[in-house]
């Protein structure tokens, strides 16, 4: 009678323990599965705010409050600092001046925006410079309107002078006793050795490293009275890796 009370006790037990153990590992499964969609959980926000940022920068509208703010943010994620000019001429290949921070954001912000794709060298001074950025185009005005209207400020204590090659920013045409700059068109010196004139006053923040062949040439181009090249010449810019 002893001996089978002892092993009904033992089996008892033996059940007691299978179903502990089970019940462990249920919950060992369970907590793994938990951990991972935690980690899914962790995964989908990262992925939503990644898309809330990418969202939040398409419709950002810049203006003279935010301008430099985002730039200088922009300017230390985005560190390229070589752009292409293509014409119809040849390319013009532009080595930007990392120490001049704002206006190389600025300028590799609206390549990577293709703001210049379909701009012109709008404006030809014989002997002087080429401005381009701008254009008569709907589409010009309309990609301006979606990015927004911001002028930035000179940086011209840098000692760069305006040697022959060197792309520079121009000043507003709006009252602008500061020479605040229009920051979507740029001009590049043609003028030999240099427009030196324009030191001081405006922002130099790049270089002409390949092409000035080209520039050269654009320069020649027949103008009307108002220095619009008689036939459009128009541009598009692209980061150079």
């Amino acid at each position: 009678m002893l001996k089978t009370k002892l092993i009904i006790l033992s089996l008892a037990v033996l059940v007691l323990f299978n179903h502990c153990s089970k019940t462990d590992k249920k919950n060992s499964k369970k907590a793994i599965i938990n951990k991972t969609e935690s980690n899914e959980t962790k995964k989908d926000s990262l992925i939503n705010f990644k898309v809330l940022k990418e969202k939040d920068e398409k419709i950002l509208l810049l203006n003279d409050k935010n301008a430099i703010p985002f730039f200088f943010n922009y300017q230390k994620e985005n560190l390229e600092d070589k752009v292409r000019i293509s014409t119809r001429f040849g390319d013009i290949d532009i080595q930007l001046y990392k120490n001049t921070p704002y206006h190389r954001a600025n300028f590799i912000f609206l390549t990577k925006k293709k703001y210049f794709n379909g701009s012109t060298f709008h404006r030809v001074v014989p002997g002087f410079v080429i401005q381009g950025g701008n254009s008569d185009r709907k589409e010009t005005a309309e990609k301006r309107r979606k990015i927004g209207k911001y002028l930035l400020p000179p940086d011209t204590r840098k000692g760069y002078k305006h040697h022959r090659g060197v792309i520079s920013m121009p000043s507003s045409e709006i009252e602008n006793p500061h020479k605040l700059a229009s920051p979507y068109e740029f001009f590049i010196v043609q003028q030999a050795p240099g427009a030196y004139h324009l030191d001081g006053g405006y922002t130099a923040f790049g270089r002409v490293i390949k092409g000035m062949e080209v520039v050269d040439r654009i320069n020649q181009q027949k103008i009307d009275g108002r220095e619009a090249p008689l036939t459009n010449i128009h541009i598009e810019v692209s980061i150079i890796e």
